[in-house]
């Protein structure tokens, strides 16, 4: 009995040696032009957006919607710098802008609807990412400075995936 186990205990620490040197071996870097796609949570929620360049500036986009009471887009120029010696740790940071719309009583995008608040201003990002192979693990922190329709400052942000491709 105890060889049955001594084996299987030594199939299933192959199997956990492999799978992590598997991961390991993903970390490859992501090139010029590499597109990731994935989805953000906090504030807002939604589909995010990136296209990375290594020496210059990647964009980040940020779509989130509610088909009866909003649609907003956050765009940012992003300058990322690794950590220390670390290839897989990065901080990055930019200016941006966004649109959101708000719908006061039904549907945005119903024509009848006249009534729809509109918010656009400068914005802001400041984060951190980790890239696991393909995929990037990333938190951050948007300020928002809206300037239309009314002069008002925000924090929204969140943490998010994305998978590149």
């Amino acid at each position: 009995m105890f060889n049955q186990m001594n084996s299987k205990m030594t199939k299933w620490s192959l199997v956990l040696i492999f799978a992590v040197l598997s991961v390991v071996g993903l970390q490859a870097q992501r090139s010029n032009g590499d597109v990731g796609i994935g989805a953000q949570f906090g504030q807002p929620t939604g589909l995010s957006l990136k296209v990375y360049k290594p020496s210059g500036v990647s964009t980040d986009i940020l779509v989130a919607w509610d088909l009866d009471d909003f649609f907003f887009v956050n765009v940012h120029g992003l300058v990322e710098r690794h950590i220390g010696d670390s290839d897989v740790v990065h901080y990055f940071i930019g200016p941006g802008v966004f649109l959101g719309v708000r719908g006061e009583n039904g549907n945005i995008f119903d024509s009848d609807n006249n009534n729809n608040e509109v918010a656009a201003g400068l914005s802001g990002t400041l984060g951190l990412n980790v890239m696991i192979g393909i995929v990037e693990l990333y938190g951050q922190v948007t300020p928002r400075l809206e300037l239309i329709d009314e002069t008002s400052g925000a924090v929204g942000g969140g943490v998010g995936l994305r998978f590149y491709f």
